[in-house]
């Protein structure tokens, strides 16, 4: 295979199936293995790998990435990695997925914040080395007793991966305004904040990252319905940073600039953390917070 990047157009999947004689679902297990090197996991150094079919018929990856000197609980996991992804390209369904070891409970309890998720096939590739076969099996066997949005939400309700927009704007705060922050920047910040998944908590947030190049990266938070593994803006934004870079290359050192935009009274608060994150990774990265409202309520 080709040297392996983050998403693989319907096009390009043709091929491969055509140019190694595979089925799409037999050709998922190579794909994860080509794309392990691109984890980034200067802590543990194991290397992790999901990837999905999505309902368009695109491939998409993720990888797990770790931050040092910052607590294992900033670590973006594979498959939030995965779904992050899923989410920036629009692709509302999973058709079929794979990893490269079997998802943690972590992972197990963020998938369920799709629709439909026990009824995902997995594939979990380490195990073809004890057997030939590809053989899938549904999400609902890797979590026979799950906790989900159907347990504290209405049925009409956006989930994970579904269009939403969360009917934010900006306070017009009085007083000197700083001239220096890029107006597009924070349109795009707002524009995450309003595509965040945070229904459990109404606290929606996102994050808006500017590289050396002038490319902006924006991520939204997403929220799980049992609360702890919910995904960070900062993090959203950092994969989309990881992506648009393609061959996995991207150096946390290009980054310039950062907005956050996060509601006025919001229970959950993004800024500290989110700080913490950017002072480590890209210390030279200017940051700045605006706050927002909204009249739509859950």
């Amino acid at each position: 295979m080709e040297e392996p990047k983050f998403i693989i157009e319907v096009s390009e999947a043709k091929s491969l199936t055509q140019s190694t004689n595979l089925t799409l679902t037999q050709l998922l297990p190579t794909i994860v293995k080509s794309s392990q090197p691109l984890a980034r996991v200067p802590i543990s150094k194991f290397h992790v790998a999901a990837v999905a079919v999505g309902i368009s018929g695109r491939i998409f990856i993720g990888v797990n990435v770790e931050f040092p000197n910052l607590p294992f609980h900033h670590t973006i996991h594979a498959e939030q990695f995965l779904l992050t992804n899923l989410s920036h390209n629009k692709e509302t369904q999973i058709q079929y997925l794979a990893v490269s070891a079997a998802p943690c409970g972590h992972c197990r309890q963020f998938l369920q914040e799709i629709r439909g998720a026990g009824d995902i096939p997995l594939l979990i590739t380490s195990d073809l080395e004890k057997t030939a076969k590809t053989e899938f099996t549904s999400l609902s066997e890797f979590l026979s007793h799950p906790f989900g949005p159907h347990d504290l939400l209405p049925k009409h309700v956006p989930l994970l991966l579904e269009p939403r927009h969360n009917d934010l704007c900006f306070i017009e705060i009085e007083g000197p305004i700083t001239n220096s922050i890029k107006p597009h920047l924070k349109d795009a910040a707002l524009k995450a904040a309003n595509e965040s998944h945070a229904p459990y908590s109404d606290s929606p947030s996102g994050v808006a990252l500017l590289d050396s190049r002038g490319n902006v990266y924006k991520g939204s938070y997403m929220e799980s319905a049992a609360y702890n593994p919910s995904m960070g803006p900062v993090q959203a934004a950092l994969v989309a940073f990881i992506v648009g870079a393609r061959d996995g290359a991207a150096e946390y050192g290009e980054l310039v600039e950062a907005v956050l935009v996060e509601k006025e009274d919001a229970v959950v608060k993004q800024e500290d953390t989110a700080r913490l994150l950017l002072r480590s990774i890209a210390p030279q990265c200017s940051f700045n917070v605006f706050l927002c409202s909204s009249n739509n309520k859950i």
